[in-house]
């Protein structure tokens, strides 16, 4: 993406990259995928995934919109108390991890039993006060649409340098993304992830916290 639209995007913050989930999976990649298969990168790193006796599931994988080698991942544990308890950095069990471009995996080491794969968009540059009147799965930059907004998620976050750089949005997933029988991951809520953002380069995103109403 030119570097006048990431200005706009993560520093004047007056535009943002929207991204959809689309079922139709005869098409390339687009943006990367949510449920399914890990990227392939991660097949021989499950000492680097799950945590002792806590396992985690694969959640989603997007490209990055502005390194265009590289993607972001992001796993969940499968207890879903133990993420409940831990919901916000530098405590929050989520892990967002930022990796080489990668393919999907043939192994299902990593799958959620309770999402069904759908495809990523490319991503829409738009407005970012139009952005909040939308439903979206990802939402790059621009300020993030918070379901509570209360000061004290962003205080360890700010101290360190971290910024918004994007979230994803459960409502806008589609009714074909959860499987039957099988519960929102968030709890029909969003995932707010940050990094380091400086001029010339974005560093270190990780899982600012997770909110549901």
């Amino acid at each position: 993406m030119p570097m006048d639209n990431q200005m706009k995007v993560l520093v004047d913050r007056t535009e943002s990259i929207l991204y959809y989930a689309e079922s139709d999976l005869s098409k390339d990649q687009g943006a990367g995928w949510i449920g399914g298969n890990a990227p392939q990168f991660f097949d021989d790193q499950d000492d680097r995934i799950h945590e002792g006796n806590q396992k985690y599931l694969f959640y989603l994988s997007l490209v990055h919109p502005f390194k265009p080698d590289s993607m972001i991942s992001i796993f969940i544990p499968e207890d879903y108390e133990e993420y409940l308890k831990n919901n916000m950095y530098p405590n929050c069990s989520i892990k967002v991890i930022e990796h080489p471009i990668s393919t999907e995996s043939i192994k299902e080491m990593f799958t959620n039993p309770g999402l069904k794969k759908h495809t990523i968009s490319d991503g829409t540059l738009i407005n970012d006060q139009k952005s909040m009147d939308q439903s979206f799965l990802i939402k790059v930059g621009g300020n993030p649409r918070l379901i509570q907004n209360e000061d004290y998620y962003f205080t360890n976050l700010m101290e360190e340098s971290f910024s918004f750089l994007f979230q994803v949005d459960e409502d806008g997933y589609p009714e074909t993304l959860v499987q039957h029988d099988y519960k929102y991951p968030f709890g029909f809520g969003s995932l707010y992830v940050f990094a380091v953002i400086k001029a010339t380069e974005i560093q270190h995103p990780v899982a600012g916290f997770w909110q549901f109403s």
